[in-house]
Formats: C-alpha cells, sequence, structure tokens
C-alpha cells in the first residue's frame, strides 16, 4: 500500500508552500525519515522527511509549483514498487504472459494518458494565481501554466503581468495602484547573453515587505558613531578565557544586543508598533539579528534577550547563524522579533540607511570598524569608529527619543562595564 507524502504544518500564518527541489527521482530508494523534498514557505526554507521506507512511487507536485498545507506531494510504495512487481509477474508467465503484461500495461498508459489531459483542461489555477489574475483583471486563458497538468502557478502569472497581458475589460473601474511599467525587451545582441530565474518566495516575500515598510511606515533615519577602542580591548583581554568557559567566541553581537536591550527599557516606544489606533508597547526584548543567506536575508530572534548574559547571546547567535546558513531554521525560529539589529559591516558597508523589519518600529544599523582621527581631550588621536544608524517610525518615535535611544547604545558600547553593571 503507498504511503502519502503531504505537505506539513507549516507554522503560524503560513497558507501555502513552493516546491523547491525535490532530492528523489521516481523509482528511487528512499530510507524512512530521509529528507525528500524541500519547500520553499514566505519565511523559510523546510525539508519535508519522508514518512516510511520504500520507492518513490509518484511525484504530485513539481518543482516551482505553489501547493496549500496537506497537499499531495507524492507517494512512497513498499519495496521495489510496481515496475518490479510487474516484471516479477512476466517472469513467471513465461513469453506468452509477458506479451499479455505489457499489452495490458500499453491499454493501461493509454486510458491514463487520456485522463490526464482531461485533468489538464480542468485543472484550476493555484489559489495564489487566482487571486493576482483577478488583480490584474486577467483570463486563465491569458496565461501559459507551468504547473502539473497545467495548472496556472502565481509566478506564470507575475511573467505574464510583466510582458504586458492585456487586461480584460470591465464594466465597472476599480481603483488600484499603478502597475510597474513593462520591462523594455532588451536588444537581441544583449538578450541572448541574459538569464531569467523565477524568484523565490523567500526572496518575493523579502521584495514585498520591505516595499511595504517604505509604503506604510514614515520612515527616518538618525546617525551616530561609537568608539570601539574600550570593547575591542576587553575583547582581546578576554576572548580566551571567555571561549574556554563558554565555548563560544567572544564577539561584538553580544555587546551590541546587549546595548539595545539596555536602551529599549529607558525608550520603550522604540520597542512598540502600531495597531491600527492603538500602540502595542513590548514589556519583553526579541532582538531579530539579520543574517545573509545564499537564498537572501533571513532574520532569526534571540527571545527574551534583556534577560539573557553576553555569553548566552552570543550562543543563541551562533546557533542562529548556523542554521540559518544550513536552511535549518524552523519558523519559531524567525517570529515574534520586537527590534532588529542589521550588521553591514561584515562585508565592508561604511553606512547605511536600514529598512524597517515590519511592523517593528526601530532597527540598528552596524558598520565597519575603521581608524579614523577624532579629537579626545583636546588631542586628535587615531580611534576604531563605527557609524551607528537607526532608522524608526516616526508615527510613533519622536525624534528626541529616536536620538536618545542611540546616545544610550553609544554610551553603553564606549563604556562596556556599564553593560556588566547594568547601569
Amino acid at each position: 500500500m503507498a504511503t502519502e507524502i503531504r505537505v506539513p504544518t507549516l507554522g503560524e500564518s503560513v497558507t501555502e508552500a513552493t516546491v523547491g527541489k525535490w532530492f528523489k527521482k521516481v523509482g528511487d530508494a528512499i530510507a524512512a525519515d530521509e529528507p525528500i523534498v524541500e519547500l520553499e514557505t514566505d519565511k523559510v526554507t523546510v525539508e519535508v522527511p519522508a514518512p516510511a521506507a520504500g520507492t518513490l512511487e509518484e511525484i504530485a507536485a513539481q518543482e516551482g509549483e505553489t501547493v496549500g498545507l496537506g497537499a499531495l506531494l507524492g507517494q512512497i510504495g513498499a519495496g521495489g514498487g510496481a515496475a518490479k512487481k510487474a516484471d516479477a509477474v512476466a517472469q513467471a508467465a513465461g513469453p506468452s504472459g509477458a506479451n499479455t503484461v505489457r499489452e495490458a500495461e500499453k491499454k493501461t498508459a493509454a486510458i491514463a494518458g487520456d485522463a490526464t489531459e482531461v485533468k489538464e483542461r480542468a485543472m484550476p489555477p493555484a489559489p495564489a494565481a487566482a487571486k493576482l489574475l483577478a488583480e490584474a483583471n486577467l483570463s486563465v486563458d491569458q496565461v501559459a501554466g507551468s504547473g502539473k497538468r497545467g495548472q496556472v502557478l502565481k509566478g506564470d502569472v507575475l511573467e505574464a503581468i510583466a510582458k504586458g497581458a492585456a487586461s480584460q475589460p470591465t464594466e465597472t473601474p476599480r481603483v488600484a495602484e499603478t502597475p510597474a511599467a513593462p520591462r523594455p525587451a532588451s536588444p537581441a545582441d544583449d538578450a541572448v547573453r541574459e538569464e531569467r530565474v523565477r524568484m523565490t518566495k523567500l526572496r518575493q516575500t523579502i521584495a514585498r515587505r520591505l516595499k511595504e515598510a517604505q509604503s506604510t511606515a514614515a520612515m527616518l533615519t538618525t546617525f551616530n558613531e561609537v568608539d570601539m577602542k574600550g570593547i575591542m580591548d576587553l575583547r582581546a583581554r578576554y576572548k580566551d578565557v571567555f571561549e574556554k568557559k563558554h565555548g563560544v567566541k567572544l564577539g561584538f553581537m553580544g555587546f551590541f544586543t546587549k546595548a539595545v536591550t539596555h536602551a529599549l527599557k529607558e525608550i520603550p516606544a522604540v520597542n512598540a508598533e502600531i495597531d491600527g489606533t492603538d500602540i502595542i508597547y513590548k514589556n519583553y526584548a526579541h532582538i531579530g539579528v539579520a543574517v545573509g543567506t545564499d537564498k537572501g536575508l533571513v532574520v532569526p530572534v534571540v527571545r527574551d534577550a534583556d534577560a539573557m548574559s553576553i555569553a548566552e547571546i552570543e550562543k543563541e547567535i551562533g546557533r542562529l547563524g548556523l542554521a540559518a546558513r544550513d536552511g535549518k531554521l524552523s519558523v519559531a525560529d524567525m517570529q515574534g522579533g520586537t527590534f532588529t539589529i542589521s550588521n553591514g559591516g561584515v562585508y565592508g558597508s561604511l553606512m547605511s540607511t536600514p529598512i524597517l523589519n515590519a511592523p517593528q518600529s526601530g532597527i540598528l544599523g552596524m558598520h565597519k570598524i575603521q581608524d579614523r582621527p577624532v579629537v579626545v581631550g583636546g588631542q586628535i588621536v587615531v580611534r576604531p569608529m563605527m557609524y551607528l544608524a537607526l532608522s524608526y517610525d516616526h508615527r510613533i518615535v519622536d525624534g528626541k527619543e529616536a536620538v536618545t535611544f542611540l546616545v544610550r547604545v553609544k554610551e553603553s558600547l564606549e563604556d562596556p562595564e556599564r553593560l556588566v553593571l547594568d547601569l
């Protein structure tokens, strides 16, 4: 009896996923709990384990197809599958029996082919694609489906819109956002050297959320700079002892996260969010740490960072960073952040204006540490300096609060003993 492979529960608010990659082909042997297919959601990438051992008999959802919760992905058969059984029957029946089996298989395939054609004609568009078709005022006949049995997927509709498919006439005009102008066709010499790749679901979500943050929040950025000498001297003095005791390296993120949690307690508006006409103040600090991966930017969350020591923060950041790079983050690891820290300095960025991670009202941008001449005690000295950038939602955070928050972070970092003494 075949065992079905279905889309598992993917986490709160996640209702669909895109089939990213099948690790097995039809006919391949499978061990129980072995990763068999990769699903891309708008938050994380999830590997679906095989529910039983056997042979992959059918792939019901092809790569790139959008599937909902509980949807059938494929089927696993026991042992070597139907093909081996047919061969065994044919051998036992002798030459005449083998011919009979082959003829039966051909008739069965022909019947299945006819049924498939009917299904192809009747296959409705995916839910996300149907929604886009309605918004763009397009009919399903105008879009070529790339899904199984010719199903129109969300990416097919986006591609059709990008190519400038004409919308159907409508009696009642509706108000909508101004659509993006169609991309002009590249000259023939350039077109042959271009490669068109469909955006992953994660990348589409990143693009949508960043644009939504710019469109909905009254975003503003304020800057300051911090002298990193105190922290660098402290790290140089204790890094070996710290790593020996705690089993993790002493980096900068532990200090920055701790400094942020101290500042959030003093300026709670930066740790709040707007919900309609209400402001929700968070009496806890779940700090999102932006991590760059091959598939895009993800922001795992260090939960209750305000209650952690620097060593505990460094351990959790290390765990989350490794999981992000290996594609092992869970949905729970990505949810609930109240403030975000983004470190562009690891890539050499000297200054930037980070975009809010909605619905949060603040994000801190770290940057490259660079030796610069500064005046200390009336003397020009060379110090390792870093620019800090705080982007915030001006609807909820006033300029005075934003500047005060950034100054408090600066003071804690320049005098790291304050972090230990909780000052």
